[in-house]
């Protein structure tokens, strides 16, 4: 049993990799966001952790003004 749950595993993984598409040696083709645009990456960024940075100011604000 544990036989045949190894070969299906191995060959599941197989077909997974076969089928990912990924050709390897360009750089950012596996992410899931554009690379090839400079501002808008960095609009990305800044929005992504400013978000992240500003949400505890925000949150106090709104605990003090109530």
């Amino acid at each position: 049993m544990i036989g045949r749950t190894s070969l299906f595993a191995r060959n599941a993984f197989t077909k997974l990799v076969r089928n990912s598409h990924a050709h390897g040696g360009v750089p950012g083709e596996n992410l899931p966001f554009g690379i090839e645009n400079r501002f808008k990456l960095t609009a990305y960024f800044i929005l992504f952790f400013g978000s992240g940075f500003g949400a505890p100011f925000l949150v106090l604000r709104h605990q003090l003004t109530k």
